[in-house]
């Protein structure tokens, strides 16, 4: 009897790689394909609910210290991580794996790979990653989230197909149309940076704010994320200026505050970006300037081109700058609708469908539904 076929998914433990895993296993569960995940033993408190049958583990490691000894037990890991690999291949025996980057990604893909199992490997932002720079050459497809790749070789966009960023339930059920800034009336602005940015955010933002002129702080409607650490400090600001905040560390219903949003500060990650789009809001964006190769300025590059993002680097992100383009952009509903419908245009959310699409084809999967 010939064996189930099976799609194992490799991710790491960030939002970013897990959610456009969780939008894929979604997708192939509707389908009737069996789904599995592969991680690292760190980020399985993250993955309890992941739409997979199982969940695995593999030893993995970063390098992120050039120190001799650091490298040497980083090495180790990985080498114990690629051991795993090639029992987990042996014993699951996938039709198909599915990296989405990070180091975890790279024991069970390169086991995959040795093994001569196909591989799809996704890049969710506009630069390859340094794992998949690791993992493209011997990739069966390379699956990309921003329509180039600012640094990818022919031979290697030559494998690449432009499927997008696979887009949560949670996010793509919150989109609706654009509501435009009125004459009266509350304006509502959301602020955010994810677990590396929302230290600056709540240095830059609350001050900026208290900085614009009293007329639009009275519209103003901030919500905001920050370090609990910081709470404290934003929320006085803001009730200094006579601002309505509400400032918390988390919203698990973010996709719903970014809809009602005017307009959106953040990062740039690549499911932000993916996110701004998929419910067309305006944004503006500072890039994190230490991330790898600076894939969040190419992403943020991205959105800007296409007249749906104003980009600012961390460099220039002072309070005074921040009411500058607060002010410029608040007054001028015409350009937030614009970059709002730009995003939306961008927007790909039918990316789990192409990716599943793609990575059934390598496969050569037929699906049960």
């Amino acid at each position: 009897m010939p064996r189930e076929p099976l799609v194992l998914l490799a991710a790491g433990g960030t939002g970013g790689h897990l959610f456009p895993a969780e939008a894929l296993a979604t997708e192939l569960n509707r389908r009737g394909v069996p789904v599995e995940l592969v991680t690292d033993p760190r980020a399985l408190e993250y993955a309890g609910s992941f739409p997979a049958r199982r969940v695995h583990s593999v030893a993995s490691a970063t390098f992120g210290s050039r120190a001799p000894l650091a490298m040497l037990a980083s090495a180790s890991k990985l080498g114990l991580g690629f051991a795993q690999g090639l029992n987990l291949m042996r014993s699951l025996k996938p039709s198909v794996i599915v990296g989405f980057g990070g180091y975890p990604s790279l024991p069970p893909l390169v086991a995959a790979q040795v093994l001569g199992v196909p591989t799809v490997v996704h890049e969710q932002n506009a630069v390859l990653g340094r794992a998949n720079r690791v993992l493209v050459p011997r990739a069966t497809r390379i699956a990309t989230g921003f329509s180039r790749l600012v640094n990818a070789k022919a031979e290697i966009a030559a494998k690449a197909v432009h499927v997008g960023n696979p887009i949560r339930a949670a996010v793509l059920d919150a989109a609706r149309a654009y509501e435009a800034v009125g004459e009266t009336g509350r304006i509502r602005l959301l602020a955010f940076g994810g677990s590396q940015g929302a230290r600056v955010m709540s240095e830059i933002v609350p001050p900026a704010v208290a900085q614009l002129d009293a007329d639009l702080r009275a519209r103003l409607s901030v919500v905001q994320q920050a370090r609990a650490e910081d709470l404290t400090a934003a929320q006085a600001i803001y009730a200094a200026a006579g601002v309505e905040a509400e400032v918390a560390p988390f919203f698990r219903d973010l996709p719903v505050r970014m809809a009602d949003a005017h307009l959106v500060v953040a990062r740039s990650g690549a499911s932000t970006v993916a996110e701004l789009a998929a419910i067309g809001r305006p944004s503006i964006l500072v890039p994190l300037p230490h991330s790898l190769d600076n894939d969040q300025l190419e992403n943020a590059r991205a959105l800007q081109e296409l007249g749906a993002a104003t980009l600012v680097p961390q460099s220039e992100f002072t309070p005074a700058t921040l009411a500058g383009l607060l002010t410029s952009l608040l007054a001028n509903p015409a350009r937030l609708h614009a970059q709002a419908a730009a995003a939306s245009a961008y927007a790909r959310p039918d990316a789990a469908a192409r990716l599943a699409d793609l990575v059934l084809s390598v496969g050569g999967i037929t699906p049960a539904n």
